[in-house]
């Protein structure tokens, strides 16, 4: 029996042990943060004191929205990584972000102010309570002269609307301060979730013939997390080259604020699967279908489940020197990989996690261009500005929206494309008021003729451009005759005004340059014969 004893006691004592293990928080922050396109691998870096034995160093207060089998831990010191857990734990919430705390002190601060408000508003009923318990008295027990009584009524009436207003205008700043309350409670709600999120956990299970001093390197991916690229780009002149203001657009709702931590811009895809697309045998055979059958689900039949990823294989470093890097600070710094782009930002950022966008400008580039304005009256009658880039590869551009600016004023919107296979990147400027276009139908020239059983149609344009500029300007102009689809179908250009035709597609070119104040016209004449007992709509 005593001997039963003694080992229920070093079992529970084992127990207690292991559980004194499973407690030992540690904290660690944020140091760095990637953002790729629509995710972030989070950094994170803490000193730990490690005891003999087997533990379990616990990391808390994490996103729920961790991608378990991206989690890396490394460990610098006299100690071995025995596993890593990932878990979330339903009974702790994250924190609130620094705009709810103080939204939430605000409503607490308005509250405060109603409760004086009350109080003071039951005081002034207790007095006007008084006055007219008292107004009753004397009017009962005591002998007033005229002139006493006026008195006495004139004080009582002050008294008492002094009481009435001062109570009215405390019960409407009651009201105000509700509807405060209100606004900023629903302001709340909107940035919050009904439930709070989970906390999630990284717990590293560590072991150590002695006491150590050592440090951990942790980092992950989450979701909810991405940034994708906008441009401004400027042009004072066409003589001089074009600026291009680079930007980087983040977000992230990962339930976990990065507070003052270092940030890199990556258009890496690392969740794509890097294995070459392998093409197997292409059967082909008779289709067959089979006959339709009821499902039956056996009730014996287990229905296999996913399996859940809570370790991971961790690489255990032992001994790892750190030395510190003594290169002079920059405020951006550009990685250019194989297959990858990353932007280091030098600056600490803080990033709330609310979904909103906050924008960075990652890279000033000044770029040669040749540029040259481009017109397709047919479509629209204004010429648009372009400038025309080379080896546009170096730039490290990526596609997105862009904010154009010339002459220091802002003329609209366009898009940076990038995915093209062409030596030369074009980027529309906008338009320019200075050149006008015009395009109208030569009615002398256009007729409709009947030949034996065929029908010609002629169409004549005349196409005037003009340049009120006080410089030269490069002008590609756009035009179109129809193309043939059917054999009895004729279309032949009889005028072009040297544009070069393209027979496949009927489009046709024209590259001018015009002088300042000159004025270039250009004629455009084509036919289309077909049988005049057949319909074509060419208009």
């Amino acid at each position: 029996m005593k001997k039963i004893f003694i080992t229920s006691i070093l079992i529970l004592s084992s127990l207690f042990n292991l559980a004194a293990q499973t407690d030992k928080e540690i904290k660690a922050e944020i140091k760095h943060v990637t953002v790729f396109p629509d995710r972030a691998q989070v950094d994170h870096e803490s000193s730990v004191l490690i005891t003999p034995g087997k533990s379990v160093l616990k990391l808390s207060g994490l996103s729920p929205y961790i991608d378990v089998q991206s989690i890396q831990v490394k460990g610098y010191g006299e100690f071995t990584i025995l596993s890593v857990n990932q878990q979330n734990n339903y009974l702790q919430n994250l924190e609130d972000s620094q705009e709810v705390k103080s939204i939430r002190s605000q409503i607490e601060a308005l509250q405060l102010k109603v409760e004086d408000e009350n109080t003071a508003i039951s005081i002034l009923k207790e007095k006007e309570a008084f006055l007219i318990a008292n107004r009753a008295i004397l009017v009962k027990e005591t002998t007033f002269t005229l002139e006493q009584l006026k008195n006495v009524m004139d004080l009582y009436t002050n008294n008492m609307n002094d009481v009435k207003v001062t109570t009215l205008k405390k019960e409407r700043l009651i009201k105000d301060y509700n509807k405060q309350i209100a606004a900023l409670q629903q302001q709340v709600s909107s940035k919050i979730n009904k439930q709070q999120l989970p906390s999630g956990e990284i717990l590293v299970t560590v072991t150590s013939e002695k006491q150590v001093s050592g440090k951990l390197s942790i980092s992950y991916v989450v979701t909810n997390a991405g940034w994708y690229p906008s441009y401004d780009i400027r042009v004072d002149d066409i003589k001089n080259p074009v600026s291009i203001f680079y930007k980087a657009n983040v977000f992230q709702n990962s339930g976990v604020e990065w507070k003052d931590v270092k940030l890199s811009f990556s258009n890496a895809t690392p969740w794509v699967a890097g294995d070459i697309p392998v093409l197997n045998t292409w059967f082909v055979d008779y289709y067959n279908p089979e006959p339709v059958m009821s499902k039956v689900v056996a009730s014996g039949v287990k229905r296999s489940q996913a399996p859940k990823m809570n370790e991971v294989a961790v690489v255990t470093y032992d001994m790892v020197e750190e030395k510190a890097n003594e290169a002079a600070p920059v405020m951006v710094q550009k990685q250019v990989g194989e297959t990858t782009i990353t932007f280091d930002i030098a600056i600490p950022y803080t990033v709330t996690s609310d979904g909103k966008v906050q924008t960075i400008e990652i890279q000033r580039i000044t770029a040669p261009a040749d540029y040259k304005y481009v017109t397709t009256p047919k479509l629209s009658p204004l010429a648009y500005l372009t400038a025309n880039i080379t080896d546009w590869a170096k730039l490290s551009l990526q596609t997105g929206e862009a904010t154009l600016y010339f002459e220091n004023s802002f003329v609209g919107k366009s898009t940076v494309n990038v995915k093209q296979l062409k030596d030369t990147l074009a980027l529309s400027l906008g338009t320019d008021n200075s050149i006008l276009v015009k395009r109208e139908k030569r009615k002398d020239f256009t007729s409709r003729k009947v030949i034996g059983s065929n029908r010609t149609d002629v169409f004549s344009y005349l196409i005037t451009i003009r340049n009120n500029k006080s410089n030269p300007a490069k002008i590609t102009l756009n035009d179109q005759i129809p193309v043939s689809s059917n054999s009895s179908i004729k279309v032949d250009a009889q005028e072009i005004s040297g544009g070069k035709l393209d027979g496949q597609t009927g489009e046709i070119k024209w590259d001018l340059e015009i002088k300042p104040q000159e004025t270039k016209q250009i004629i455009l004449t084509y036919s289309v014969k077909y049988p005049k007992d057949q319909t074509v709509i060419l208009e």
